[in-house]
């Protein structure tokens, strides 16, 4: 089966790809597809909702199955803030250098112990007859003092889980704990469901 992603973060396009691909899911882009996507504003409250913005849109607009996620960082000692303007934290969007930077420089008198914080993602999977799928995944760490590592994307450098940071780690071995990694196995358990009739014959 074919799923568009609506997304044009490279890095992220890989990361869904690695973890929905080994599920015979044939993983496309908008330029795969050969498909033109709108760039839709995220003016959703939560992370849910700008998932369900993003590929809605795709959906009525290529007519292909469109899984989108939203994602971001939820620092506990900032109530919760980035929170889903994690991209555009420091007024760019998309700057990581930027993001975490301004990041560190809020928790630069709060200690270790009270560092504690979240990668949460939400999944949003819809369908040309107007069926969606959404699910919600998380990752508990804390906010390291300066970034370490070179991997990943936007906060990963600073993100703790254990004694290595998300920018640390390899792509495998963020995948089995990550929160996105979390949200598309929720995902792939319950398309598995939603998507075969009583005699295991898919709908879709």
């Amino acid at each position: 089966m074919d799923f568009l992603i609506a997304t044009h973060n490279m890095k992220k396009q890989a990361e869904l790809q690695r973890i929905l691909e080994p599920l015979g899911i044939n993983v496309l882009t908008a330029e795969m597809a050969g498909k033109i996507l709108s760039d839709v504003e995220e003016t959703g409250e939560t992370f849910e909702e700008n998932a369900y913005l993003k590929a809605s849109s795709g959906c009525r607009e290529s007519g292909m199955v469109c899984v989108a996620d939203d994602s971001g960082l939820a620092v506990d000692a900032l109530d919760g803030a980035p929170g889903v303007y994690s991209a555009r934290f420091a007024g760019e969007h998309g700057n990581d250098k930027k993001n975490n930077e301004k990041l560190l420089e809020l928790l630069k008198d709060v200690p270790e112990k009270n560092r504690t914080a979240r990668f949460v993602s939400a999944v949003c999977c819809c369908f040309p007859d107007g069926r969606q799928l959404t699910v919600r995944g998380e990752c508990e760490g804390r906010i390291a003092f300066e970034p370490h590592g070179e991997g990943g994307f936007g906060y990963d450098p600073l993100f703790l889980v254990g004694e290595k940071t998300f920018g640390e780690l390899t792509a495998e071995e963020k995948d089995k704990i990550s929160h996105r990694g979390n949200a598309l196995r929720k995902l792939a358990r319950e398309l598995e469901a939603f998507l075969n009739t009583e005699n295991g014959e898919k709908k879709v």
